[in-house]
């Protein structure tokens, strides 16, 4: 197979930093390993709502920045309902897609593929809606999750007749949008063998080149044996303002809380990630055994001072580096399926998995209250990430599929 360094052109709707997403986690590592080997191009929609300082960091993983500017309403304000409103009465797209449509963008896309670049790389589903005409050179949808998947099970959580109509609509114009896109891109890469069976199956695509698996950085995150584990502390992290993560959280204390600590009457249960919502806030005012701790600076002494990780989620796509972050740092993880879905896990040996609030709790309670057995998932669970999912790893199967494509451009 020809290994030539490559030129790659790396499209993508916002900028890495700040690292707070699973997706921007993936993408960041994939192309540090890449930029060892190829020249990578990182062209951008940008928000003024963007740090200061993130082209700076952006040469950790690229060679050239090409930022293209953008303004988007932000959350909750006034301006966010009234283009939710337009996009309800007058689009055809999904409202996540719509808003990153931009003229300039599809403008510097047809500007720079005449410039000698091997590869175009689509990054996540947002970035298609600028890329409407045929591209002179080969294109491959990284696909992180399975959007139309994930607005389904939006639908499916929603519990008021007017918030159900309103994913309902997101839902299938997300379905009708991501199969318009995955066909007329040339390939798709995927984050699991799940989710390339639902885009065969469930759209009945051919051009999909493979999965990459998650990966996790084993130097950064790693059992911290000076850590003061806090007896009977679970512990959730995840970026707050991402809907299923919210619900998640919500639904945990709600359902199945209270059943742990029927049991174990001084269990405690930290919420660590940027932007909560007041719902959310509200949780420790309630209940004082409950603490949440906003953006932090570094999610691994809250991680590690724990006795076990939950995952309680719903609503989900993709695959959960969470996951591999807590098992690299040796805590033992309850997980719904759906929060562990895309990932090579076994229950009861290298996770515990649990779906409804009944099941969910009685694991829980299992960990907390069997030393030897947290001890035995945990163990399995951080030789599994070290001996098998570093991110040199898995850029160099993404780095396959490329070539792979370019050979069958020829």
């Amino acid at each position: 197979m020809d290994m030539r360094p490559l030129s790659l052109l790396w499209v993508k709707a916002g900028p890495l930093h700040p690292l707070d997403t699973g997706g921007k986690l993936r993408t960041y590592n994939i192309l540090k390993e890449l930029k060892k080997r190829h020249h990578i191009t990182f062209l951008t929609l940008t928000s003024f709502q963007a740090p200061s300082d993130w082209e700076k960091k952006a040469n950790e993983y690229c060679h050239e920045v090409i930022a293209v500017p953008w303004r988007g309403a932000p959350k909750f304000s006034w301006g966010f309902y009234a283009a939710l409103a337009r996009n309800l009465i007058f689009s055809n797209l999904p409202y996540s897609i719509e808003k990153y449509r931009s003229s300039l963008l599809e403008g510097k896309i047809k500007e720079l593929e005449g410039q000698g670049y091997d590869l175009l790389i689509c990054d996540f589903l947002t970035p298609a809606v600028n890329m409407n005409r045929t591209i002179q050179i080969p294109t491959v949808l990284f696909q992180h999750n399975v959007e139309s998947q994930i607005w389904e099970r939006h639908y499916e959580a929603q519990r008021r007749l007017l918030n159900r109509f309103y994913f309902w609509i997101q839902w299938k114009r997300m379905m009708a949008f991501e199969k318009h896109a995955c066909t007329r891109l040339n390939r798709l890469v995927t984050v699991s063998p799940q989710d390339s069976e639902i885009f065969r199956n469930k759209f009945g695509l051919t051009n999909i080149l493979g999965d990459v698996p998650t990966g996790v950085d084993t130097d950064y995150f790693y059992p911290n044996e000076k850590s003061s584990k806090k007896p009977n502390n679970l512990v959730f992290i995840g970026s707050m303002d991402w809907f299923p993560n919210e619900d998640a959280v919500l639904y945990f204390t709600e359902e199945t809380y209270a059943k742990i600590k029927v049991e174990i009457p001084d269990v405690t249960f930290t919420v660590v990630g940027r932007s909560p919502s007041k719902k959310v806030m509200d949780l420790q005012e309630v209940d004082s055994t409950i603490h949440v701790t906003g953006t932090v600076e570094d999610i691994r002494p809250h991680v590690t001072s724990a006795t076990a990780m939950v995952v309680p989620l719903r609503i989900a796509g993709g695959t959960r580096i969470k996951i591999f972050e807590g098992m690299a740092m040796g805590i033992p993880i309850v997980s719904t399926r759906i929060g562990a879905e895309g990932l090579p896990v076994v229950h009861n040996s290298n996770i515990l998995l649990a779906d409804t609030p009944e099941d969910f709790s009685r694991e829980t309670i299992r960990l907390l209250k069997n030393p030897s057995k947290a001890k035995e998932i945990l163990t399995s669970a951080l030789e599994m990430v070290k001996n098998h999912y570093s991110w040199d790893s898995v850029a160099k199967i993404f780095e396959s599929y490329c070539f792979k494509l370019l050979g069958e451009s020829r």
